[in-house]
């Protein structure tokens, strides 16, 4: 598994990490014993970075992996946690009191006295460009409770004015082959400025692991059945903010592209990965065969992989189908 500098930290991670948003919550059901087959799998495949968030099942997510770590002193793993949704997403709830007990409380289901990497949870934008932010995580830094900082963003302008931030250490930003815009501007910024990108939602829900059908049902507690016109948080959330229909025809084009023995989500993954600027891509696994997959796509780049040919077919499709929907909004 290729390891890749995370920014300015000294620290390395591996260029497939693992997201636990579904060890959480909103995806169905995971069971405890699930969730820690899941991270010792990927742990076994040489995942060296764990993203995961103060909200996914209000702390179950963070609670889980800081028990599974606890058991592996020396372990290696980087864990970036999020913070900023436990209150309703308005500027004036951004203040150091309320950043200094999220991170208190995930030091405590996460079992440790500095915090790896937190990242400001898709704030509002206004939070992103203002100085009181980044002096407030700066004091946070210098206190010993967090090691570094990003922000998570859905909006690749929001992305930009992260970057342009002398002390961030990493932007989390949706990318895959059906929301290209962070490839014009977004990656040439973060890879001049040093700054990290953690590619989350790569495989669109879901959707680019070829598996689904116009059919395919899923959970009443799972995000992709009650926010797919963006019910309860942003739309590009959930299938990348892809209509469902047109999603599943560019799925098939784009797999019927691949060599024989190459499957959709592996490419999609290895794609991700190779783009110049990207230092993880962070997909999540309900299960061990699939943190097994996503680990194995990182073996494509060194396997002779035709990503350029892959590229082609990505931009032909995201052009003639996708761009006019997606390409203006974030």
């Amino acid at each position: 598994m290729q390891q890749r500098a995370l920014g300015r930290t000294g620290r390395s991670v591996s260029a497939i990490g693992l997201g636990t948003w579904q060890l959480g919550a909103d995806w169905g059901a995971v069971s405890e014993d699930d969730a820690v087959a899941v991270l010792a799998a990927s742990v076994d495949a040489e995942v060296t970075l764990f993203d995961t968030a103060d909200v996914y099942g209000d702390g179950r997510s963070e609670s889980i992996i800081g028990r599974f770590l606890a058991a592996r002193p020396g372990h290696g793993i980087t864990v970036a946690t999020k913070m900023g949704r436990r209150l309703a997403q308005e500027p004036e709830n951004y203040t150091p009191e309320n950043f200094r007990a999220w991170t208190e409380r995930s030091r405590t289901n996460l079992g440790v006295d500095t915090l790896d990497l937190v990242q400001l949870h898709c704030p509002p934008t206004a939070v992103i460009e203002d100085d009181a932010t980044y002096d407030a995580l700066d004091a946070l830094v210098a206190e010993g409770a967090i090691a570094a900082y990003g922000v998570s963003v859905e909006t690749c302008a929001q992305a930009l004015a992260a970057i342009a931030r002398p002390h961030v250490t990493n932007v989390q930003i949706i990318f895959n082959p059906f929301r290209l815009k962070p490839l014009d501007e977004v990656l040439p910024a973060a890879e001049a400025a040093g700054v990290a990108i953690f590619a989350r939602v790569p495989l669109a829900s879901g959707l680019l692991s070829g598996k689904y059908t116009a059919e395919t049902s899923f959970a009443a507690d799972d995000h992709r059945t009650y926010n797919r016109h963006g019910e309860a948080f942003d739309r590009g959330e959930t299938f990348s903010g892809v209509d469902f229909e047109v999603g599943l025809r560019a799925v098939a084009e784009l797999a019927a592209a691949l060599p024989e023995g190459v499957p959709l989500p592996a490419a999609t993954l290895a794609w991700i990965a190779a783009q110049r600027g990207v230092t993880s891509v962070i997909p999540g696994a309900r299960n061990v065969g699939q943190a097994e997959a996503n680990a194995r796509a990182a073996a494509l780049l060194d396997e002779g992989f035709d990503v350029e040919a892959f590229d082609s077919v990505v931009r032909e499709v995201y052009d003639r189908d996708l761009r006019k929907a997606i390409h203006p909004l974030w």
